[in-house]
């Protein structure tokens, strides 16, 4: 896997010294941003349900926490695997004091649990209102997409507060003016945007302390889930386009990683306290690209050209 741009990386890296806990780094998003931290010289707990071992309810065997770890220390950092349900607060309480324990500090936390997916296509289904679906299965989504975050956020902060600089991301799907638009499920409408209100209030109470929360989405990711339902890899992927043309404007979770260094690495990140932020926005501020060497801006492309109606070529957003 490529990793950040840029002439210093790991041990020059901008980010080295600095300690961080990427919360459902397993696969997606939270892998990418991970291996990007490593990249740019972060030492990075990862941590997640699926291990080697042991699989979790989201039923993909072929992504792990170990490997997450073992590319973040690839990629030049050091990776630390943790397995941890982020439901359980006893057990997010010893990963936080594990972190003190060996560290002494925490400079970054990415709040990325997630690992709902399953449950919009069993459960949920398009097109259902919120009291004729499985009411279990909407609830289970809330937790693990909303209170995994603030159990995290609770265990975590007082450590990250010791000192001042800290940076907090909430991950979610959609940036605040694209979630205006109802989210297809009252459940998952809920869940994505919930972060960005929690960047907002977590916003206000680090602003004092020196700290920074900021919620941040990728555009159209290709996670590893996305491209095997295309039936593409990384490789290949962008032979999906001929069935899907609002693929060409996808994104690796890369990208996404490069957006999130790119923000640890500002000393001036404190501008973009309690702000929804996308990969594709930030690009054109830091001026990093995805692993192709384009910048695509999947929300722009969504606003303007699928909702919107602007007449344009997909092209125009990378």
């Amino acid at each position: 896997m490529a990793t950040t741009q840029g002439t210093r990386s790991g041990a020059d890296g901008p980010l080295a010294g600095r300690i961080a806990l990427v919360a459902g780094a397993t696969r997606g998003a939270g892998r990418g941003i991970a291996v990007e931290l490593g990249a740019a010289g972060a030492t990075v707990y990862v941590t997640g349900r699926t291990t080697r071992e042991r699989i979790s309810e989201v039923g993909r065997s072929t992504e792990t926490i170990e490997q997450t770890a073992e590319l973040v220390t690839a990629a030049g950092g050091t990776g630390i695997a943790v397995r941890v349900d982020h439901l359980e607060r006893e057990e997010v309480r010893a990963l936080v004091e594990r972190i003190d324990r060996e560290q002494g500090r925490l400079d970054i936390l990415v709040n990325n649990v997630w690992g709902g997916e399953r449950l919009i296509a069993a459960d949920l289904g398009s097109g259902r209102k919120s009291w004729e679906v499985d009411l279990e299965s909407g609830l289970r989504m809330l937790r693990l997409g909303v209170e995994t975050h603030l159990v995290t956020s609770y265990h975590a902060l007082p450590l990250l507060t010791r000192r001042p600089g800290g940076l907090v991301v909430e991950v979610t799907d959609g940036t605040a003016e694209f979630n205006r638009r109802y989210r297809e499920h009252l459940f998952f409408d809920l869940t994505k945007n919930a972060p960005i209100r929690m960047a907002f209030g977590l916003g206000e109470e680090l602003k004092d302390l020196g700290g920074t929360a900021v919620c941040v989405t990728p555009g159209f990711l290709r996670s590893e889930e996305m491209l095997d339902h295309f039936g593409v890899r990384e490789e290949n992927w962008r032979d999906a386009v001929k069935a899907v043309p609002d693929f060409a404007v996808a994104e690796s979770p890369h990208y996404v990683g490069r957006a999130v260094a790119a923000l640890a690495g500002d000393p001036d990140r404190a501008r973009w306290n309690g702000q929804s932020l996308s990969s594709g926005a930030l690009a054109k501020v830091y001026g990093f690209t995805d692993l192709d060497g384009s910048r695509p801006d999947g929300f722009a492309y969504f606003e303007e050209v699928v909702f919107g109606g602007k007449q344009a070529d997909v092209s125009e957003y990378r």
